[in-house]
């Protein structure tokens, strides 16, 4: 039968409130009680009942994980992070996939079934309207990899993509290509909308000219199809792909049309998936700090448990380009 923290209690000689406190983040208890409990605990394998405990804390310390993208696999890389650092900090994650969904209410039901503390919604395309659903019914939210803007309805946690898209037009002109292709995921993500904003000035500002195209999703095999499409007409001497899958795709459409990058032309992609640095792909890109993203995330998600009324928060992460070999090396 299972230990009970009766038992525990008995066999450390103290209240089973006490024992209950010990277990409790943040509740009193003196340090020899504490031990003689943790003792006791641990020589009987006992571990709290986190759902019993829920009834009497009001707080089930639940992290709803919201996406809509899982054919990108970079969130994989991204899901790992945040599973482990919400069990490092003592929370548990129920990972929900709104892939289709179009209905926010019905994610606010689903959420609120299982009694989540907060929500954190990792992804650039999923609309604006759900996380500031999950606000409007009293959820504390962070979005993960948004949009940043001047007043959130949320808090934001991401990167500058408007600089993101500007930094690798910079990286592509120093090298001295002039004619630059854009291509992007879906037209209306606001990660698509920003990045070609910030790469389209700064090429323009430099004298460059840019084409600007869809893959309509952020997947390898529309990456592929896109390069493929281009392929066919007059190509661009490089490719900002404003995502690593995409350039993967991109460049296996380059290498069956009988091209090589980066002589015949250059890509560069933007994340810094595990996969980009792979010695068969070796891709050239910019560094998004996901790490530091989770964790922000993470952070801003627990400090609103104790103070729910706190104004949205916009925290943005620098980027930097790291050099592989799908461009041409830069000037020294």
């Amino acid at each position: 039968m299972a230990v009970t923290l009766k038992d525990v209690a008995e066999r450390a000689g103290v209240s089973r409130a006490a024992v209950s406190r010990t277990f409790t983040e943040g509740a009193s208890v003196s340090p020899k009680t504490r031990a003689k409990v943790e003792e006791a605990a641990t020589a009987l394998g006992y571990s709290p009942n986190m759902l019993a405990r829920s009834l009497t804390t009001r707080r089930t310390q639940l992290v709803g994980l919201v996406s809509n993208n899982f054919h990108n696999p970079v969130f994989l890389q991204i899901f790992d992070l945040f599973t482990r650092v919400i069990q490092e900090r003592g929370l548990r994650p129920l990972l929900v996939n709104l892939s289709d969904e179009t209905d926010p209410a019905r994610s606010v039901r689903l959420l609120r079934q299982y009694s989540v503390d907060g929500v954190i919604v990792a992804s650039s395309h999923v609309p604006n309207g759900f996380a500031r659903a999950f606000r409007e019914a009293g959820l504390p939210v962070v979005h993960a990899f948004g949009r940043a803007t001047p007043r959130p309805e949320v808090n934001v946690v991401a990167i500058d993509n408007v600089g993101a898209g500007a930094m690798a037009a910079k990286a592509l002109i120093s090298r001295g290509y002039r004619q630059l292709g854009f291509i992007g995921g879906p037209e209306t993500a606001s990660t698509t909308q920003d990045r070609l904003l910030g790469f389209r000035q700064a090429a323009e500002d430099a004298g460059a000219h840019v084409t600007a195209s869809f893959a309509g999703a952020y997947s390898f095999d529309a990456g592929r199809a896109e390069m493929g499409r281009l392929l066919r007409g007059q190509r661009a001497q490089a490719y900002f792909c404003a995502d690593d899958v995409l350039s993967i795709g991109a460049l296996s459409a380059v290498e069956e049309a009988g091209l090589k990058v980066p002589q015949d032309l250059g890509i560069i992609g933007l994340n810094d998936m595990e996969m980009a640095g792979w010695a068969s792909i070796g891709l050239t890109t910019i560094h998004q700090p996901f790490e530091a993203i989770v964790r922000a995330s993470i952070d801003l998600i627990a400090e609103s448990f104790d103070d729910p009324g706190r104004s949205p928060e916009t925290h943005l992460f620098p980027c930097h380009v790291v050099e592989r070999r799908t461009l041409r090396p830069p000037p020294r």
